[in-house]
């Protein structure tokens, strides 16, 4: 039953993504409303979310937020669907990257192995994975992902961002994997989410954010540790509709506050 109902959802999805962004987009406005006032999803966790955040903010401003919020999240799924069958040329037109030339070239001409990403649930982060398409030849791109119970939607997932070139690599299988590249020589590009919340046993640092302390991820920097690599943090812009730009912006260890974690 899992296996059909994984082979109907591809062929929905994919029948879907034939079609153009503009009618993808009608339905994306057709679907707000049901996600929004009739199915409510997740609303009172984002109200109470936007609450702690902006306690500055009138109640009117934080309903305008939370709108907008699920106006795009419509568009986020239509824009994964269409990934099923965008081609690469009209996928660079959409999903921009600033700053990667010259971040490959000094992975290139230098001796670091690594350039690690740091990247957030902001904007379309499923389309960051055609990055694996633009980086120059000679440079590898991969992400660090978290695998899905059900497995046949993780190979359909795998398959989504695997379109472009790049390798998605299992979180618990990160280090061993970045130590694998390494010795074959490969000057890699890693995307890490940085984002979501922790394990418990995985809790080693906190920092303030939204109006309370949060704990963050420090896997990217001890991997970082054992291997010669650049930092970045990809910022994530959305100038209209199916269009994103993400600038890679280097992170200098010298700037940050003196603890074991300076790239948090």
């Amino acid at each position: 039953m899992k296996r059909l109902l994984y082979i109907l959802v591809f062929a929905l999805w994919y029948l879907l993504s034939l079609l153009p962004l503009r009618v993808l987009y009608l339905l994306s406005d057709l679907l707000y409303p049901l996600v929004y006032y009739v199915v409510r999803y997740r609303r009172k966790v984002a109200r109470a979310n936007l609450a702690q955040a902006f306690p500055e903010k009138s109640e009117a401003e934080r309903r305008a937020i939370e709108r907008a919020h699920y106006r795009f999240f419509c568009d986020y799924i239509v824009e994964m669907i269409k990934q099923f069958s965008i081609s690469e040329k009209q996928m660079k037109r959409r999903m921009e990257f600033r700053g990667l030339d010259e971040a490959a070239r000094e992975l290139a001409e230098s001796d670091y192995d690594f350039a690690f990403v740091y990247l957030g649930h902001y904007g379309n982060w499923e389309w960051i994975t055609t990055l694996g398409s633009c980086v120059p030849q000679g440079i590898y791109a991969a992400q660090i992902y978290h695998p899905l119970a059900n497995q046949h939607f993780e190979n359909l997932f795998l398959r989504l961002r695997g379109r472009f070139g790049a390798e998605s690599i299992k979180m618990k299988q990160t280090l061993r994997r970045i130590l694998q590249l390494r010795r074959e020589g490969k000057k890699t590009f890693v995307g890490f989410i940085s984002d979501q919340l922790p394990k418990w046993g995985s809790i080693h640092y906190f920092v303030p954010f939204l109006g309370k302390d949060t704990a963050v991820f420090t896997g990217a920097e001890q991997i970082g540790a054992k291997v010669r690599t650049m930092f970045f943090y990809g910022e994530m812009e959305r100038p209209s509709r199916g269009r994103y730009v993400c600038t890679l912006h280097r992170m200098d260890v010298s700037e940050a506050p003196d603890n074991e974690f300076p790239y948090t």
